[in-house]
């Protein structure tokens, strides 16, 4: 089989790019796996892609930081990966599958881009490639927390909509099933971000809380 009629992931943001050529591949941090993420985030083991019948399936391996496609977070369960789908490795790296025979041009050739999460109009940017913020064109500096940073994310994805405790506990706490969360621990982390978001603009509350029914991002005109 040439490397032409092999899936691939292709790193989003650089010209790096792995071929789907086993029936098993890991994807971690440690030198022993097949796609290796050197950060201190992703776990030495982090996720697997499996081959069955000419199909690729993902799987999260029990990581810290969790694994995700198209957004959605990928537990143990195998979730079968289509052309075009994004996986999000911890919300650190951003890699786009392309499955085998695929016409697709701009990956082949240029480093892929996803549109960028962001609102508008904003004061505040997020850069998931990175894993950075940047409010009234400062970036935060130390970076924030991974629940921080899913957090704001969700805020973010939701433009400008209110985002229920429990729609935040799924994307905080995404193996907690919503159980074990209490509304001390979301309370606690909403008002760290604010803390963190207000670093750089102290004049502006980005975060909204709306009695009885959740948070919101508010940005400025």
């Amino acid at each position: 089989m040439s490397q032409q009629e092999v899936a691939m992931l292709i790193l989003q943001g650089s010209d790096q790019r792995w071929p789907l050529d086993k029936d098993r591949l890991t994807i971690g941090r440690g030198p022993d796996c097949d796609i290796i993420l050197s950060d201190r985030v992703v776990s030495r083991r982090h996720a697997c892609i499996e081959r069955r019948d000419g199909d690729y399936f993902i799987r999260d391996d029990h990581s810290k930081n969790g694994t995700f496609v198209n957004g959605e977070p990928v537990f143990d369960t195998p979730h079968r990966l289509i052309d075009g789908d994004e996986i999000q490795i911890a919300l650190r790296f951003r890699l786009t599958f392309v499955d085998a025979g695929a016409t697709a041009p701009l990956s082949l050739e240029t480093p892929l881009t996803a549109p960028a999460l962001r609102p508008a109009p904003s004061g505040l940017h997020l850069d998931d490639t990175r894993r950075t913020v940047t409010v009234a064109g400062r970036a935060l500096d130390p970076s924030l927390s991974v629940a921080q940073y899913r957090l704001l994310r969700r805020l973010i994805q939701a433009q400008g909509a209110v985002v229920s405790r429990e729609e935040i506990v799924k994307a905080v706490w995404p193996e907690s099933h919503g159980e074990g969360v209490s509304e001390q621990a979301i309370d606690a982390l909403v008002r760290r971000l604010r803390e963190r978001l207000a670093e750089l603009d102290p004049d502006h509350q980005y975060i909204v809380t709306v009695r009885g029914h959740g948070f919101r991002l508010e940005n400025p005109t």
